[in-house]
């Protein structure tokens, strides 16, 4: 099944087929064990204490921003190996559904707040390359997907990194390092495949007696290159830390390089550590192409798309991120991700090295 990419040195791309007749046939066997697991997911990212309750019935209210998956309209997307991008139809642009209004009363709270269980905040991140070195150091930008754009945080490269470090803010004006607006980074390795983010906490040189002040690491993210180098379906591994009983983040503050989520990871140490995966895309014989369900979210071929999931409950998407134009993304996340966690996830996919549009 890997044979045609193999043959076909051009890089994977995502377009949007018409129909979704197959994705209704395949999903047939699986339906009833899906709608059983829906109850809840959030038992899969739990690390610490006892197993959530269901009856713990202190239902939370969806924030005015999200809305649940059963909502959205559904296209398939087809990842083929065809260069070139997919062609819009206006049908297809009605069929992204976007959040609904959302209030954002403290910004830096809510973009460290997982999403709510039950709920998928739905984002959209442009690219912006327009100055003398944007095209080398473009500055990101997430918003909510709504008729209010409420801006949620801005990304953008450091310049004279020895490795690729990208600092995240919470004002769309100020991407400084010292400045009170910075809540998080996202660091490479020197090969560019491998990537921690960190919030806005202390470096563990200047820790304060009871190591409170000290970073956290809120995840990373490994890329695996196949035969092609990154010219096929990319495979990604996510680490995040777990949560605990009240479905709160447990905190990873590593004292050193050793105690980090990547190396926890590699020694397979996974005490509150959950590892989440890309979605594979299943290859259709009949279209040639590899083929993945957006539910209407992506409308453009390309190798950054992508959805993340856990291997025990493949249907529930943690995040999915995906092209609507030329620097136009939608990301959407869900419970246990946060807004910071998603938009490093999705600026780690921008990555030079990694870049094979």
């Amino acid at each position: 099944q890997q044979h045609p990419v193999l043959c076909d040195h051009v890089p994977m791309s995502l377009t949007a087929a018409t129909s979704s007749d197959e994705e209704d046939d395949s999903d047939a066997s699986t339906k009833p064990i899906r709608s059983e697991k829906k109850k809840n997911p959030a038992s899969l990212f739990q690390t610490g204490g006892d197993p959530p309750k269901e009856k713990k019935s202190k239902k939370k209210v969806p924030p005015k921003g999200a809305e649940s998956e059963e909502e959205t309209s559904e296209t398939l997307q087809k990842n083929s190996n065809k260069k070139g991008k997919a062609k819009k139809s206006k049908k297809q642009k009605e069929e992204r559904p976007p959040s609904p209004v959302i209030e954002v009363e403290n910004l830096e709270e809510f973009v460290l707040q997982p999403a709510p269980q039950g709920v998928t905040v739905k984002c959209r991140v442009t690219r912006d390359k327009r100055g003398m070195d944007r095209g080398l150091y473009p500055t990101y930008y997430l918003h909510l997907d709504n008729d209010k754009k409420v801006f949620l945080l801005a990304g953008r490269k450091r310049k004279k990194s020895k490795t690729s470090n990208y600092l995240i803010s919470i004002d769309p004006t100020d991407l400084s390092r010292g400045g009170e607006n910075f809540i998080g980074k996202l660091r490479s390795n020197l090969m560019g495949t491998r990537f921690t983010v960190f919030d806005n906490g202390a470096n563990p040189d200047r820790a304060n007696a009871d190591w409170s002040n000290v970073r956290q690491e809120l995840s990373a993210v490994v890329y695996e290159t196949n035969v092609l180098g990154f010219k096929g379906p990319r495979k990604m591994t996510v680490i995040i830390p777990g949560m605990n009983a009240d479905c709160e983040r447990v905190p990873i503050r590593p004292r050193n390089d050793n105690d980090g989520l990547l190396m926890r990871w590699q020694n397979r140490n996974m005490d509150n550590v959950i590892e989440l995966h890309n979605k594979a895309p299943v290859w259709n014989d009949e279209t040639q192409s590899y083929v993945l369900n957006f539910h209407g979210r992506v409308t453009h071929a390309s190798v950054k798309n992508f959805q993340i999931v856990h291997s025990s409950d493949p249907d529930y998407i943690v995040m999915q991120f995906g092209r609507v134009a030329d620097d136009a993304f939608t990301m959407d996340y869900n419970y246990p991700l946060c807004a910071v966690q998603a938009f490093a996830i999705a600026l780690s996919s921008f990555d030079g090295k990694l870049a094979c549009e």
